[in-house]
Formats: structure tokens, sequence, C-alpha cells
């Protein structure tokens, strides 16, 4: 920036330091003038200069050098000097989303080639100068791509979880073949269940008897030894465990070897109730041993399945209804629990994955007015997730006769912990309801509804269901990794339904110790199995 005085004083002329841009040129009269004037037009000039050089300097950063002209200039510094500022950086960005809704509704050009990496597309920017249309089109392109593999993968997870959860942890089945050796060469480990003195209690209603289904050795004692160790009345607990006939060896080495009383332990196979004929269940049988049920538990489980039009949430319930064990007897058993124990009158009916937490003795105390079942309702809690489930979320209501005999809106309640009156069963048609319902499902090639053994029961158990405390009984450790902590500590009995079980590597490293901690870790066969060691 140079300041000019002509010799005669009479001109002053402010310009560029190269000369090209004359900024501001003062004639003066061809008059007299006086020092002080000359003095105070100096002053005023120095004061103004310093704002006009930066304004100066921000417009040729700008790229405004081309301009020639003090009118060009002007136009440009006006805006700022009167305090507008300049709307091109607005305009640019308007453009820039006039383009990318035009993209959106395109079809993308056929053989685009899209880079690996930003890094990659930066590069192809530069040596290729793509205009804003065809950074667009690329930009699409990439972030298509990158769903879909995000998706594909997220799919790829949901079966691996799936396969893990079906299949046997190595530890367990060590410690299932360990104990039925045991069973072979220890005349401790085969001594009679309970004690001869303490049969007639098996049937003595004054007890608290408790039923556990199930072929997992570990997951059974960790449900007998938390409600023995949080009963104020162990000596009043009856425990029932009924396990398959492969099973029973190991089972009853167990609990012969580890006495938990002054609780009593029967366990007993499936095969050594009379009442468990072909002849008395014969629908269980054709579950078992038609070819298309095993098929859809046991075959290809993305076959068939369009994964474009699903969500992963909704895949996952998929494949957990097509988990083996929904057509195990075992998982159906409790629907002849009247029929096994024809001298009991009420009972508590426990899940394998489930853990007590407090005493239960005052769930015999509970009237349910007449009803059989029971139970913790699904379809309102804190946990929208867990607690949101009703008709419509087990039923295909596009088949008319779920349409016909089933509302949507209603309420469904939970398995894995539930007090059932016998007595008041016993004077119902639930078994044939439940029978009856499973052929019409068989028929239909299972169209009318896909999750295991709840969804007959629901129909079945229909207007014999008692509400009790949702604090009774807690749900979704299995599959809900946000569960309230608090929640957990309170609940009387949790439930970690679901397929991250908690003797799983899959299931949820902070849910564990719950279960953990009634886990004999000093036991020589848990010991030597390396149950849960990483």
């Amino acid at each position: 920036m140079q300041l000019h005085f002509s010799p005669s004083m009479r001109s002053i002329t402010i310009s560029s330091s190269n000369g090209f841009i004359d900024l501001m040129k003062i004639k003066v009269a061809a008059r007299h003038i006086s020092y002080r004037t000359l003095f105070h037009t100096i002053l005023i000039l120095a004061f103004l200069l310093p704002f006009v050089f930066i304004l100066t300097a921000v417009v040729t950063l700008e790229g405004v050098n081309k301009c020639s002209s003090f009118d060009c200039l002007g136009r440009r510094l006006g805006p700022r000097l009167l305090g507008r500022a300049d709307d091109s950086g607005q305009r640019l960005v308007r453009d820039f989303y006039k383009i990318l809704n035009q993209v959106n509704t395109e079809e993308l050009p056929d053989g685009l080639k899209l880079p690996d990496t930003f890094s990659q597309l930066v590069s192809e920017m530069k040596n290729k100068q793509y205009d804003a249309k065809t950074f667009a089109f690329m930009l699409r392109a990439m972030m298509e791509k990158l769903e879909r593999d995000i998706r594909e993968s997220k799919f790829a997870e949901l079966m691996n979880k799936h396969f893990a959860a079906s299949a046997i942890p190595k530890g367990i089945h060590c410690l299932s073949l360990r104990l039925t050796d045991e069973y072979s060469s220890n005349a401790h480990a085969r001594k009679q269940l309970p004690s001869p003195e303490l049969l007639p209690l098996l049937s003595d209603n004054s007890y608290h008897h408790m039923i556990v289904s199930t072929d997992n050795i570990l997951a059974a004692s960790v449900v007998v030894n938390s409600a023995v160790q949080s009963s104020l009345q162990p000596e009043k607990i009856v425990f029932h465990v009924i396990t398959d006939k492969k099973t029973y060896a190991g089972m009853h080495s167990w609990f012969a070897l580890n006495p938990v009383s002054p609780a009593i332990v029967e366990v007993k196979g499936v095969h050594q109730f009379d009442w468990l004929t072909r002849e008395n269940v014969p629908v269980l049988d054709a579950v078992e041993s038609h070819n298309g049920i095993r098929s859809y538990y046991h075959g290809n489980h993305v076959a068939g399945a369009n994964l474009s039009e699903t969500t992963p949430r909704r895949f996952a319930s998929k494949l957990q209804a097509r988990s083996p064990k929904y057509i195990s007897l075992l998982n159906h058993l409790r629907i002849y629990i009247p029929e096994l124990f024809p001298n009991l009158n009420k009972v508590v009916f426990l899940d394998d994955d489930v853990v007590i937490q407090r005493d239960l003795s005052p769930l015999w105390e509970i009237d349910l007015e007449g009803k059989v079942n029971g139970a913790v309702e699904t379809c309102r809690g804190e946990d929208e997730w867990v607690m949101s489930k009703r008709f419509r979320n087990y039923f295909n209501f596009s088949h008319p006769l779920i349409a016909k005999n089933l509302n949507p809106d209603e309420c469904a309640w939970a398995y894995g912990m539930n007090i059932f009156d016998l007595s008041a069963w016993r004077k119902t048609n639930i078994r044939e309801t439940y029978h009856s319902w499973l052929k019409e499902n068989l028929k239909s090639n299972l169209t009318m509804w896909k999750l295991g053994t709840l969804p007959p029961a629901l129909i079945a158990f229909k207007g014999h269901i008692h509400p009790i405390d949702p604090s009774w009984h807690m749900l979704g450790l299995g599959y809900q990794n946000k569960t309230n902590i608090d929640s957990v500590k309170k609940a009387a009995v949790i439930h970690y339904n679901g397929q991250s079980k908690p003797w799983l590597q899959i299931g949820f490293e902070h849910l564990r110790p719950f279960w953990t901690k009634y886990v004999n870790y000093s036991n020589d066969f848990v010991r030597n199995c390396h149950i849960l060691e990483s």
C-alpha cells in the first residue's frame, strides 16, 4: 500500500503495492492549503488506511485480485463495509444440496468403479477432475455399498450366534460324560434319591414342590442351589428334576454326590414315567419325527429367507424360534405336569435358565382365584423391548384360524417361573386344547406360529391366567444387553431367556455373575472340565 503526493500538493493518490490498482485519488482545488488542513487530512487517512488494507487483503485471498477496477473492488468490498456478508458460500451449499437431491432420484450409472477408501476417492477426484454431480454419484454408491456390507456382517453375526447358542459347550459336555462314567463306577453316585425314608415327602402337599425339566446338569445345579440358598425355609423344599434318558445317569450322579440338604431332590428320567407313552403324547411324537419339522429346526436357516426385506432384530427372533430345543419332549413336558405328578396340588415350575434370588415360599400363599397358571404378564413394564409382548408378536394373524379365534392385542405372559394350581388344572381341557392347536399348526406347515412352546400354551391357558407381580420374574437377561442392574438385584427370579445363556461364551459378561455365584467351582468335576474358563 502506497501514498503519493503530487509535487504541487494538488492531488493525493492511494495505490496497491504493485501499482495496478488505484484505490483512492483525491484532487485538491488549486488554492492554498494550510498545514493544519493537511495535517488533519493525513491523520484521518492514517486512521482509515489499516481498515482498507485489511479488507483488500481479505478480498485478494478470496481470489478477487482479478478485479482490475475500483468499481469491481467496490462491489466486493461494499457489502463488507456496510456489514453485509457475501452469500456466495450459501449459494454453493444450496447448489450442492440441489445436486444431492437430483442424484438421489436417479439411477446409478452402469459400470461405476468405486474406490476402496476415502483417500482413493480424493486422489481420483484430483486426477480425473470430477464435477460435483459425479462426486455425488460416487459418494452415494460408496455409502450404499457400505450399508450392504454392514447389513451382511450383522446377519452373519446373528447366524454365528445362533450356532453358538445351539451348540453344547465343551465343558458342559465333559461334565455330563464324567458324571455318567462316575455313575457306572461309583456306588455313591447311584444311591437312591431321595433316601427311602424321605420318599413319602415327594407327594406331601405341605411341602413346597418345585419342578425343573432339563438335560443341562450345570444349569440344573444352579437352579437348585440358588433356590435353596435363597429360601427362608429350605427344609420345606422338594425339587423334582426331570431329564432325558441319555442325561439321567450324569444328573443323578451330580445330586447324589452334591446333596443340598435340608432340601430334598428327586431326579427322574422321562423313561421312568409310566404315563409318558406314545399313545398319550402322539402329537409330540409327530413333532419330533416329522421330516419338514426337523428340516425347519435343523436345516439351512438362511435358505428361503429374504434378508433384504427383514430387520436384524426380526431375523434374530426367527433364528431363536428355530432352536432345536423347541421340538424336544423336555420342553413340552410342562403341559403334562398334572398327569406326571397326580398327587400334588400346587407346584412352581422353573426353566433351567433362571436364578432364584429371593424366598419363593410366598408364591404358595397367592390366591389364584380359581385360575390355573400364576404368571407375569409381558405386555407392560419399564423395558419396552422385553415387556411389550402381545399375541401379535407370536402369531400369524393373516392365517384365518388365528384371525378368527385370537385377539392380536391380548397381553402375553411368560413361561419360566409359574405357579400352577394342579387341582384346578385337572378340571380343564388345557392339554387337549394344546394338542389340538399343535395339530393344526402341523397341518398348516407351521404357518400359524413359529416360536416354540409358548404360542400353543398362550391359546391353551387362555382364560386360566392369574397375573402376579412382575418383581417375581424378570425376563430378558439372555438378549437384552441393556438390562437394568438395579432391577436385576431386586427381582425374585431372573430369567436368561434368549440366546446369550450365562454358561455360554456369548453370554453378557456384566449379567453372568448373578448366575456364576451359584456354581460350585471347588467341585472336582467342574474344575477338571474347566467350566467357563477363558
